[in-house]
């Protein structure tokens, strides 16, 4: 083994939540390939959470041997590469490294390689995101942004099928079927690349989802978050001489399907206990003379039976996040680890994400509560009370200082790794002239017969609801804020 690796293969205690132009010659490197077929070289460059592909990882049996010099590319015997964040972010890290140069030989090469989400569009000539910034160059073509010009959503986030056009042993059986994307950049098919191509997926336009040349591999989607259909195709990267994981009946491929996602409410019970729970305007406890906290599980055996009875994606919302500070919640940073060992289907986590000062007087930013949630297996933050005062704040000045949540967060992991959740509260109207906000007719009157209702925003803080008059413009207010998806 090269010096400076690390394998691991920890898990969570038990029973606790060819194309050859463009390329750069690098002959100053040169390493033997390893011959660990037990083990999978991992590429991680510090952004977003790369735990979930981990956590796929040693989940199908394997260990894990980090990158910590370019030549630990070159010695990999396959080599995984989960790219997260901003195209030029991840270029920047690669390029000061030197890790941009081994990457383009160890795929001239020919070695086994996967490159996952940024994993792939690093592999093109370059990309609009932020630039133009050049790529690897080891594919032809230009990354470019979803045209939300027609009505399209951007970010693409949600599960989409693929269509195979090439046949290889990555997507054995995956034709049809539904795999989780989340990108607001894709690469399009030309005849340039055609070659390369080994599946697409539609989402206004038809986009390249995977390629595969020789043993060179790359996905736009994350299998290590598609379910079964995601650990099959991993497997069958990892252990190609496999008969591969069980991939469930294929069904009817209809492009981005409806999504079921499971949301826990966790907090503490009065033994210290986080616990699953729910209630009413944050009344979560038993109206008995106990007045217990409501328990209805553990997160961690509640999301890992949801994902196994079936849910698309698992929310937590850490209902008393705003009480403490984030980052000393270990006990949720756990349910986080634990849970991303089990469950393979997107993470979302809320509750607290904010700028916070501690008992000592040292500052946090929201961008480094975030990063300790990514890093503990989520992968996605939701956003709320912040998110409310940010809207409130750009509605009133018209300026984006920068300095937000939203906006510090989405900058470094993408827009895609921002949720804003909102809790409405209905108020009823006689008439919508009485009122200066959109109204809607209900179905149900209301208790003095009204006919009409709008919403207000609701952010609890101390046991306290404040309201917010929720309307059309603060929805428009977040999607200035880098194109929340609302």
């Amino acid at each position: 083994m090269p010096t400076g690796t690390s394998i691991y293969a920890i898990p969570c205690s038990a029973g606790r939540p060819k194309r050859r132009s463009q390329r750069r010659a690098t002959s100053s490197l040169s390493v033997r390939a390893s011959t660990d077929v037990s083990t999978v070289t991992l590429l991680d460059y510090g952004a977003g959470n790369v735990r979930s592909v981990r956590n796929a990882i040693r989940h199908l049996g394997l260990g894990i041997r980090d990158v910590r010099s370019p030549e630990d590319i070159l010695a990999a015997d396959r080599l995984v590469f989960p790219g997260v964040g901003a195209f030029g972010s991840a270029m920047d890290v690669l390029t000061r490294t030197g890790m941009a140069d081994a990457l383009r030989e160890y795929i001239r090469r020919d070695r086994p390689f996967l490159g996952i989400c940024l994993g792939l569009q690093l592999l093109f000539d370059s990309s609009e995101e932020n630039g133009p910034v050049s790529g690897l160059g080891v594919i032809p073509g230009v990354v470019r942004r979803f045209d939300s010009s027609k009505g399209l959503i951007v970010p693409h986030i949600g599960w989409n099928a693929l269509e195979i056009t090439k046949d290889t042993q990555l997507l054995q059986g995956a034709d049809g079927h539904h795999v989780y994307f989340v990108h607001s950049y894709h690469a399009l098919p030309s005849d340039a690349n055609k070659d390369w191509i080994s599946s697409v997926c539609n989402y206004g336009e038809s986009f390249i989802s995977s390629i595969s040349m020789g043993n060179i591999q790359a996905v736009q989607f994350h299998p290590e978050k598609s379910g079964a259909t995601g650990l099959s195709i991993l497997k069958n990267f990892l252990s190609p001489n496999s008969s591969g994981s069980k991939v469930p009946p294929r069904r009817k491929a209809s492009n981005l399907a409806k999504r079921v996602i499971a949301c826990l409410d966790v907090r503490s019970n009065d033994s210290g206990d986080l616990v699953v729970t729910k209630g009413d305007q944050y009344d979560v406890r038993d109206h008995s003379s106990s007045k217990e906290v409501r328990n209805l599980g553990k997160p961690v055996d509640l999301a890992s039976q949801y994902y196994i009875d079936g849910a698309d994606e698992v929310s937590f919302l850490n209902i008393t996040g705003f009480r403490d500070f984030p980052l000393g919640d270990l006990p949720m940073l756990e349910v986080l680890r634990c849970a991303s060992e089990k469950v393979f289907v997107p993470l979302t986590v809320g509750g607290g994400i904010r700028d916070f000062t501690d008992a000592n007087g040292r500052y946090y930013s929201s961008l480094e509560v975030a990063s300790e949630y990514f890093r503990s297996g989520a992968d996605k933050i939701s956003i709320g009370s912040d998110a409310v005062f940010a809207a409130e704040a750009y509605l009133q000045t018209g300026v984006k200082t920068g300095k937000s949540s939203l906006e510090q967060i989405s900058r470094v992991y993408g827009n895609q790794a921002v949720v804003v959740s909102i809790d409405p509260r209905r108020v009823y109207a006689k008439n919508p002239e009485e009122v200066p906000f959109k109204t809607v007719k209900v179905s149900s009157k209301g208790p003095l017969g009204e006919e009409y209702a709008w919403y207000q925003c609701t952010v609890s803080h101390l046991f306290c609801i404040y309201c917010f008059n929720f309307t059309l413009p603060h929805i428009h207010a977040w999607k200035e804020y880098h194109h929340i998806f609302i």
